[in-house]
């Protein structure tokens, strides 16, 4: 089956009438090529479900327009936009069967049984839940069951799969074992794909292209790569990375040669804003530690993880977090000096948040 793109254009939304309208979706306009995997990321709130929900059918748009191929399908029912759909919460069907379930879809469009009963052992062998078609979903566990809704709208063949944080309802272990599932899946099936999230670890491990979102507006729309080592503003360097990106106000001196911050000045080459000030944003794993650094400050907080160690770092600036070798011998009210990897500076205008440069 070819795969469709999907074309999200102009798209506003508001709840209620007049002075109480909420505007919720603030002209989004992305377009998924065939066969991409779109992960929609952002705080509670940002409008990420809603635009989904438009995507589906589950709301309509106030104004804009969705194609899934070529054709509009703003006004069109759910059931005819051949679209599927996994949630949070599974919406298996506690009556019936395992293999009920997967083929419940196939059933309500006539296909005929035998052709039902191939395609729901391809799904199943493919989800590695052969064993499981007897049972009812009361006697699976919670990752059982999201294979289970996975399959359900595998059968189909859909142009487009929709999730909605289908992973918030399983323990850590089981979402990594998601993660990769969904993943394998996406491959194989090569169908296009929208992925609903909060979490930024899902979003970059997940996706082809992220759009990260706030307050209704998109903020960033590139791949994992770009939105980690060029975030498009302050937010989303905020946002995405864990620890996320160290956010440090100044501002260039000696024409530019320099950065001074509260308490030091760097020679590192910084690029000037409108209003002056500007915020250097540095990833923990591009700050080292360096004896004789001038920027200096007092390890406060000691986090080993195994294949790395996080410092949390007072300085006159602020906290800083450094990403160290496992091995390092630090421990908290060591003084340290910080060394900058002036190649993988990022700048920003402080006043509005926008990238510089």
């Amino acid at each position: 089956m070819t795969a469709a793109g999907l074309d999200i254009h102009g798209v506003r939304k508001c709840f209620g009438k007049g002075d109480k309208a909420v505007e919720v979706l603030k002209k989004i306009d992305i377009a998924v090529e065939p066969g991409e995997f779109l992960i929609l990321v952002g705080p509670s709130g940002c409008g990420k479900s809603t635009l989904l929900n438009i995507i589906a059918g589950l709301e309509e748009p106030t104004e804009g327009a969705i194609r899934i191929g070529s054709r509009d399908v703003v006004g069109v029912p759910p059931a005819q936009r051949d679209i599927a759909m996994v949630f949070q919460s599974y919406a298996l069907y506690p009556t019936m069967s395992v293999a009920d379930n997967i083929g419940f879809a196939l059933e309500m469009r006539k296909v005929p049984k035998a052709d039902r009963q191939r395609r729901v052992n391809e799904v199943a062998e493919m989800l590695q839940i052969t064993h499981l078609l007897d049972r009812r979903p009361s006697q699976l566990s919670g990752g059982q069951r999201q294979r289970v809704a996975m399959g359900r709208a595998l059968a189909r063949q859909p142009k487009l799969f929709l999730f909605d944080e289908p992973l918030s309802n399983l323990d850590a272990k089981l979402r990594v074992e998601m993660r990769a599932e969904i993943k394998r899946l996406h491959q194989t099936s090569g169908i296009t794909s929208v992925y609903v999230t909060h979490d930024q670890i899902e979003a970059m491990t997940l996706g082809s292209r992220i759009a990260v979102m706030k307050g209704g507006v998109l903020q960033q729309l590139g791949t994992p790569d770009e939105i980690y080592h060029r975030p498009a503003n302050t937010y989303v360097a905020g946002f995405i990375g864990s620890p996320t990106m160290n956010l440090i106000e100044g501002h260039p001196v000696a024409g530019g040669a320099g950065f001074a911050m509260n308490g030091v000045e760097l020679s590192l080459p910084c690029p000037a804003a409108a209003g002056g000030a500007v915020v250097l944003g540095l990833r923990p794993e591009h700050i080292a530690l360096a004896d004789s650094a001038l920027w200096r400050g007092t390890v406060s907080v000691v986090e080993p993880t195994g294949a790395d160690t996080y410092l949390v770092i007072k300085t006159l600036t602020g906290d800083v977090s450094v990403r160290a070798a496992p091995q390092l011998r630090v421990t908290a009210g060591d003084q340290v000096g910080l060394e900058i990897q002036a190649s993988h500076a990022n700048w920003f205008d402080l006043a509005s948040g926008q990238r510089l440069g």
